[in-house]
């Protein structure tokens, strides 16, 4: 899933281990979600969302990912 995550963090100036303690999680996890490796719970999306102040459809790129899926879903017919 594409976020949005690396580009917030680093325009606040923030390392990916300062993210990892103001969420809870470890640096890998972070760095696994801004990677695409890892898609993030609801619960830790929203915990991260509020540390940027912004939504979670924003901090997800929800609607963009939802029109990717539906591409994909059409190709696979």
């Amino acid at each position: 899933m594409k976020t949005i995550i690396k580009e917030l963090r680093t325009a606040a100036g923030l390392t990916q281990q300062q993210l990892a303690n103001r969420v809870q999680v470890t640096v890998r996890t972070i760095n696994s979600i801004e990677r695409g490796e890892y898609n993030p719970s609801l619960v830790l999306a929203y915990k991260i969302a509020r540390v940027f102040h912004t939504t979670v459809e924003e901090l997800c790129c929800l609607q963009e990912n939802v029109e990717m899926e539906e591409i994909q879903h059409e190709n696979q017919k």
